[in-house]
This record gives C-alpha cells, sequence and structure tokens, in this order.
C-alpha cells in the first residue's frame, strides 16, 4: 500500500517485486565472458553500464529538444542538465576501468574479436544528436536494420544546437536561411551571423536570460562531453598506448582527433569576441 501525492491511497501490485520491476533476472544474466580471466567481467560490465547511461542521455536530449520547439525552456533546462550530470558518471566509469593494467587488458583482447566501442551505435546516435554529423559513420551499422533506421533518421533530422538556433529566430535574432534550413545530415558549419546573436545574448542577459542560461546548459553539456572523450582517451593510452583499437581504428590517434569536434562552436568563440 502506498498514497498518492493526492493522500488517496492505492495499492502496489501485488506481483511486482524490486527484481521483476528492474528486469533482473534478464539484466544479471547479460554478461557472457568469452576468456577464464577474472578481469573480463569488469570489463563488459564498465561497457554495459555506459551503454545505459547513454540511453538515458538519449531518451532526454530527444525531450529536451522538443521543448525547445515548443518554446518551452524551463523543461529542457532540467533535462540537458541531467545529460550533463549522466556525462559525470560515464567520466568516473573510466576511473575504474583504469584498474586494469596492460598486462589485465591482453589476456583477453584476443577473445574480443572485431568487437569495438566504435561500432556502439547509441554513442554514434548522441553524437547526431548533439550535431557531430557524418554519414559515413553509420555504414559499420548496416548489418543491424534497427540501430541503421535509428541513425538515419538522427542523420537528416535537426540536431539540439539546430532547434537552438530556430529558436534564437524565433525570438527575432537575424540569422542566414542556410543555419535554418539546411541538409541536416551535414555537418554544421559556424557562421559569423550566429556568434554574434550569441553575443548579443551574453552582453545583455537581463533582457535575454533564459536564452543565456540555455547557452550556459550546452556550454556545460559540451564541456562534460569533451571531459568524457578525453578521459576515454587517456584510459585507452594507459591500457594499450598507441597500438591499433580492436575494431580497426587508430586507436588512441582517433581518440584525441574526437577532441578537436566542438558541437555548439560560437558559443565557444564568442567568448573571444565579447
Amino acid at each position: 500500500m502506498g498514497m498518492t501525492a493526492g493522500g488517496d491511497t492505492f495499492h502496489a501490485s501485488p506481483d511486482i517485486s524490486y527484481s521483476r520491476y528492474l528486469g533482473l533476472d534478464t539484466l544479471l544474466a547479460s554478461q557472457h565472458p568469452l576468456s577464464p580471466e577474472h578481469d573480463e567481467l569488469l570489463f563488459i560490465i564498465i561497457h554495459q553500464a555506459s551503454e545505459l547511461w547513454m540511453m538515458l542521455c538519449i531518451h532526454e536530449l530527444k525531450e529536451a529538444r522538443q521543448q525547445i520547439r515548443k518554446d518551452e525552456l524551463g523543461p529542457a533546462f532540467k533535462m540537458i542538465a541531467r545529460v550533463a550530470q549522466v556525462q559525470r558518471q560515464l567520466i568516473q566509469s573510466w576511473d575504474v576501468l583504469t584498474t586494469m593494467t596492460p598486462a589485465d587488458y591482453a589476456r583477453i583482447r584476443p577473445h574480443l574479436g572485431q568487437s569495438s566501442g566504435f561500432q556502439s551505435w547509441q554513442y554514434r546516435l548522441l553524437e547526431f544528436m548533439l550535431g557531430n554529423k557524418n554519414a559515413a559513420m553509420i555504414q559499420v551499422h548496416r548489418a543491424d536494420p534497427p540501430a541503421y533506421a535509428a541513425l538515419e533518421t538522427a542523420l537528416a533530422e535537426p540536431s539540439l544546437y539546430d532547434e537552438c538556433l530556430r529558436l534564437l529566430a524565433r525570438r527575432g535574432f537575424a540569422l542566414p536561411p542556410e543555419c535554418l534550413e539546411r541538409d541536416f545530415s551535414l555537418a554544421y558549419q559556424p557562421n559569423p551571423a550566429v556568434e554574434a546573436a550569441w553575443c548579443e545574448v551574453y552582453r545583455d542577459t537581463a533582457r535575454h536570460w533564459d536564452l543565456y542560461e540555455l547557452a550556459e546548459k550546452l556550454v556545460d553539456l559540451e564541456g562534460r562531453f569533451q571531459q568524457w572523450r578525453f578521459n576515454h582517451m587517456k584510459t585507452v593510452e594507459r591500457i594499450i598506448g598507441y597500438r591499433s583499437g580492436t575494431g580497426g581504428t587508430s586507436g588512441v590517434k582517433y581518440l584525441v582527433k574526437a577532441l578537436d569536434t566542438s558541437f555548439f562552436p560560437e558559443l565557444l568563440s564568442l567568448r573571444t569576441a565579447l
């Protein structure tokens, strides 16, 4: 028995237990080490937990984008802030993984085949939603039709930042058409008019407070994402050095290059312009 917010009583279904509600039988039976090595369970759980957190990030960002479309910024702030906090969990997961030494990893690596974090379709979807579009990146997922379809959809639709620029235009800021109606499957290119609009927001925060708060929420989000990328790179460097990754990527070199990618470029460049 429990109480609703209004004080009425309700009765929980007697056949729902903690374990059944969370699907623990399935969740805790989803680890299938391929080697006898002690550390492989750590490796599996870290990546499975990361996929669950990314699932939540995607859930929150989809709704945040929808709220921005409706000019409902309050709920969007909460959702974007939640994603930034989830990123803290993802960042800390690398600290746990670094307890695996190069010798530990070398014993399980032969059992991983061509599997690689590079093949995480949820990570790619998350990057697309934030604006890092690259059509070539979805080809590795052709053998997984549901994942491929989800990525095709995300590639073609406006990113979170695209919706923020449309919001600026609705608020009266003069943005060129190529920033508002374009081929969204292509990576966004920084535009001086967009930087000028954000500069105006920052120069008169009292007048544009909600837009200013939105901008800072995005900066927080990008900062955490970059921390996640950096910690990922340093973890890989610590464990395998500069060897190639299991999925055929260049390993650390690929991850270092990713650090140069910005989701919201004008929100960083305006700091120099102000």
